[in-house]
């Protein structure tokens, strides 16, 4: 409850004198223009209380009250035009590098990077683009992926899932999701070193996406303190690395972060220490947060519904029969998962890890008769289709089956959203989601120990509790 307050209460001590700005406050020169419909809440807050509290019902209100396609609003700072419902993604994802550009709240660049570090340091660059594609997420890196991240599965069931106890699944996907990406983005496995960053990871990914009060009291101010030890600690890695591989070549480096060392733009010059610092912390963000509540919400179906857990187990079973006792998970295994990732991609789809994403207008230009305005901010969020019955017929219901065949129509289920700047992780997140399944499925059937738990938003879904659950072994 303390974690819930420190999150949201700032919104709550706003002034009077703050409405009676927003009462007195100057039209602008968009004033002028065919805006969007929608309301840009308090000033200087705008509507970010409404919308961190529940963007799912914040966005379902807004389209029902202004306008099915498109409305504005104020989060972050900054005035947004939230495109909805398939056209809306369409339009977002099929112009990115027309209309829009890359923006990132101040608020979260605060948190995540270096002071006075360009805005630009924080886009994923075409040095970490070409190095991710032809490296780390290739696809035969990914099938050299899975025997790793199932060895590591496999020792981190054994530390923590202990049969017949009661494990906490969000702290524990946490500590998997970040350990594996430690691991296989810059090959560090020292357990010390790990926490060492990890403990202010907690911290940045928990109040990152809070309200933007920077108070010793509040989980924004932690997140910002949490982003400075993190720093602190993944430039003492940057600066080991690059002494280590000091006279070797780039042909000569392994992983990720040795690649980025070594790598040069194309005017020759190797990358900072702070953008390298920056590029790679992205890189364990994106990699660490949204992925571990995802685990967390498959649990959650699991645990709920028997009958989905059984066709899972049952294709799981059949995959670890097939195997020997010491033997890895492969790649082959992975694609004979079908109905598991059904199951996942459910699960995405009822409850999405990100609340979508947020882009800067480069050029003025119209959409569904409205003005978008140069310099405004655009969203686009899983929450306008992932249960939109018009979209999902009968969206509350948990139904694998609508991703066989073709599955969903276009445009309707984004997850990982879409165009150019689709997630480069989702096929990585799959592996990972897929090999954990397995190795919770094949040892334990699911009890929840508090089976009205709540789900709460704090930059992803979050149970209240951390999703406690009973692990019944199977009988031998």
């Amino acid at each position: 409850m303390e974690a819930i307050v420190s999150y949201h209460l700032p919104l709550f001590l706003l002034p009077l004198s703050l409405y009676l700005f927003s009462i007195i406050r100057r039209n602008t020169s968009d004033d002028r223009k065919n805006l969007p419909p929608g309301s840009q809440g308090w000033p200087v807050l705008g509507e970010n209380l409404k919308f961190s509290l529940s963007p799912e019902k914040f966005v379902k209100e807004r389209m029902s009250k202004h306008c099915p396609d498109i409305f504005q609003t104020t989060l972050m700072g900054a005035k947004m035009a939230t495109f909805c419902g398939p056209k809306g993604n369409k339009f977002l994802f099929s112009n990115e590098n027309k209309f829009l550009t890359f923006w990132f709240p101040q608020s979260m660049r605060k948190v995540l990077s270096f002071p006075r570090i360009a805005e630009s340091s924080m886009k994923v660059g075409s040095t970490t683009k070409s190095i991710l594609h032809h490296d780390l997420l290739a696809p035969a890196s990914l099938k050299k992926h899975v025997p790793a991240m199932d060895a590591l599965a496999r020792e981190h069931m054994e530390r923590h899932w202990k049969p017949n106890s009661v494990v906490k699944v969000l702290p524990l996907s946490k500590k998997y999701t970040f350990e594996l990406a430690c691991k296989l983005v810059l090959s560090e496995v020292d357990p010390l070193r790990v926490k060492r960053l990890s403990d202010p990871f907690t911290a940045v990914t928990d109040g990152m996406l809070s309200v933007p009060v920077d108070l010793p009291w509040t989980a924004y101010r932690r997140a910002i303190r949490g982003g400075e030890v993190m720093r602190e600690e993944m430039m003492r890695i940057v600066r080991e690395r690059k002494e280590k591989m000091v006279g070797r070549n780039e042909g000569e480096t392994s992983d990720f972060l040795s690649k980025m060392v070594m790598a040069r733009d194309e005017d020759g010059k190797l990358m900072s220490e702070k953008e390298i610092c920056t590029q790679v912390i992205g890189m364990l963000v994106a990699s660490y947060d949204t992925t571990s509540s995802a685990l967390t919400s498959v649990m959650n179906h699991l645990a709920q519904l028997p009958h989905i857990y059984n066709e899972v187990l049952k294709e799981q079973m059949a995959i670890a029969e097939s195997k020997g006792p010491s033997e890895l998970l492969t790649w082959d295994d992975i694609e004979k998962m079908k109905y598991s990732w059904n199951v996942v991609r459910e699960t995405l789809r009822l409850t999405p890890p990100s609340l979508g994403s947020f882009r800067e207008v480069a050029t003025e230009f119209t959409y569904a008769g409205f003005t978008i305005p140069k310099g405004w901010k655009t969203l686009w969020t899983a929450y306008s289709t992932h249960k939109n019955p018009e979209c999902f017929p009968d969206p509350e219901r948990f139904d694998p089956s609508r991703f066989e065949g073709t599955g969903p129509a276009p445009y309707t289920f984004v997850p990982f959203g879409g165009g150019p700047r689709m997630c480069p992780g989702k096929e990585y997140a799959r592996l990972e989601l897929l090999v954990m399944m397995h190795n919770v499925v094949t040892r334990f059937k699911l009890e929840k120990t508090i089976p009205s738990e709540m789900m709460v938003y704090r930059a992803t879904p979050t149970p209240v509790y951390g999703l406690p659950l009973r692990l019944h072994p199977h009988q031998k």
